[in-house]
């Protein structure tokens, strides 16, 4: 895995957003998006709001995505698994880049057809220890039609990222805006961010 984690840092330190293709396991992504659909089934994913708890607000006209926290606290496998990815590649990133990276939240993500996501920084104004987003696609067959790209904005040019299953991208929090075209289909993810203290 070390390869893997090198290949995302290093696309981060050319370009300023790390991309890898296969972050995720082909069987580790379809484990995580048959969890994300069957939250779906249950009507268990959550509108999601722009802020935090104490400043959140909900308007579909900025977001339309649904989203389900991960925890250990669900026992899920495939969620462990993930975190030990997780782990080693924050244990990875802090050796080799010190970093001081000290924890991370993610959660699930589904855009329904027709659903985007405003031009934004992921950043509180009101609590400062995201460092750096991270974003998985659980999305197989997707092709270029189904719309829903990540659109980075750079100071001279946009950047304009697939969903395809897999695929993780990573940048700093406080520094790319960034939106979600509208996609034509179900778009999955996990989508989190690595903090500090």
């Amino acid at each position: 895995m070390e390869q893997t984690f090198s290949d995302l840092i290093d696309t981060y330190l050319d370009t300023q957003v790390g991309i890898s293709e296969d972050f995720l396991s082909l069987a580790l992504s379809g484990h995580l998006k048959d969890n994300l659909i069957g939250l779906f089934k249950d009507k268990l994913m959550l509108a999601a709001g722009t802020g935090n708890d104490k400043l959140i607000a909900h308007n579909k006209l900025v977001r339309g995505d649904s989203i389900y926290w991960l925890g250990r606290e669900h026992n899920d496998p495939h969620e462990n698994a993930f975190f030990d990815l997780m782990d080693s590649f924050i244990e990875y990133l802090n050796r080799t880049c010190y970093t001081g990276i000290t924890g991370y939240e993610f959660h699930y993500t589904l855009y329904e057809k027709g659903a985007f996501y405003k031009k934004h920084i992921d950043q509180f104004q009101n609590n400062g220890r995201r460092a750096y987003s991270m974003i998985m696609y659980l999305n197989t067959d997707w092709v270029l039609a189904d719309g829903g790209e990540l659109c980075i904005h750079h100071s001279d040019r946009e950047q304009r990222i697939s969903p395809t299953n897999g695929k993780s991208v990573f940048f700093k929090s406080t520094e790319m805006a960034h939106e979600v075209m509208v996609t034509t289909k179900s778009r999955m993810s996990i989508t989190g961010w690595l903090k500090v203290n």
